[in-house]
C-alpha cells in the first residue's frame, strides 16, 4: 500500500497563487505512476479551496489509474465535513484531530441518513506511540500511519526518529493495518516493510521523485522481496 500525502508548499512554483494548479497536476502524476492512496494535506486551506481540490482529485484518480484494476483512493486530511460531503474515500486523523470514536460515529450518521459516504469510506489515524495506536483501532480507524520512523524536517515536532524497533512492535501489536512515514527513502523503505509495515506513507518520496513511475515500481519490487518466505 503506497500513499502520497500532499503538500504544495513545497513544490518548486514561483508564484504561490499557482501552487493549488501545481498541486493538482503533481497529484494526477503520482496517481498514473501507481499510488493506492493520495491523501490531502493542505491545512491551511479553507473548507470551500479544500472541497474544490478534493472534487478535481476525485476526478483526476480514475482517468489517471484507468490501466489498473481499481481508482486511487482519495483520503482529506482533518476535514471529516469535507470528506463526507464531496464524497471522497476517506479522512486521516491526527492525535488532536476529532477522536476516532466521533468521526465514526458521523460516519454511520451519513451513511444511514444522507446515503453519501460508502461502505469502503476509511478513518485512519496518524500515531507516535504503540499506546495512541492501540487506543485509536479500539475507537475504529481502519488503518494507522506510524511515524516518523526516521528523521525528516516535516515530522521534526513530533520529537526523535521513531525507527523501525518501535514500528515492529506496533505492526505486530495491530490487526489493522499500519502504514510507516517518516523520512522514508527507497533505500530504507524496504526496512519498514520488513518490520511487518503493510505499506509507506509519503510526501517527498513521491513528490520529488525525478520518476515517479520508477520509484513505484521500485516499491513494488521491495515490497514482493520483503515478502515471508
Amino acid at each position: 500500500m503506497l500513499c502520497y500525502v500532499t503538500d504544495r508548499h513545497s513544490l518548486p512554483v514561483a508564484n504561490s497563487a499557482d501552487s493549488i494548479e501545481a498541486l493538482t497536476q503533481k497529484i494526477a502524476e503520482v496517481a498514473a505512476a501507481g499510488v493506492d492512496w493520495v491523501q490531502i494535506r493542505e491545512k491551511d486551506l479553507t473548507a470551500q479551496e479544500l472541497a474544490s481540490l478534493t472534487r478535481k482529485s476525485l476526478r483526476i484518480a480514475p482517468s489517471s489509474s484507468a490501466k489498473r484494476s481499481r481508482s486511487v483512493r482519495i483520503l482529506v486530511n482533518d476535514r471529516l465535513d469535507v470528506a463526507i460531503a464531496e464524497r471522497a474515500g476517506g479522512v486521516h486523523l491526527g492525535e488532536k484531530s476529532l477522536p476516532v470514536a466521533e468521526a465514526k460515529r458521523l460516519v454511520d450518521a451519513a451513511q444511514r441518513k444522507l446515503a453519501v459516504v460508502d461502505a469502503s469510506f476509511l478513518i485512519g489515524v496518524s500515531c507516535h506511540s504503540l499506546e495512541s495506536a492501540q487506543a485509536a483501532e479500539r475507537d475504529g480507524a481502519d488503518y494507522i500511519l506510524f511515524g516518523p520512523v526516521f528523521a525528516t524536517p516535516s515530522k521534526q515536532g513530533f520529537g526523535p526518529p521513531q525507527g523501525t524497533d518501535l514500528l515492529k512492535q506496533v505492526c505486530h501489536a495491530m490487526s489493522v493495518p499500519v502504514l510507516a512515514i517518516g523520512g522514508l527513502t527507497t533505500d530504507n523503505a524496504s526496512s519498514c516493510l520488513q518490520a511487518g509495515a503493510a505499506g509507506l506513507a509519503a510526501i517527498r518520496l513521491f513528490q520529488n521523485a525525478p520518476d515517479p513511475v520508477l520509484t513505484v515500481r521500485r516499491l513494488h519490487q521491495l515490497s514482493m522481496d520483503s515478502r515471508p518466505q
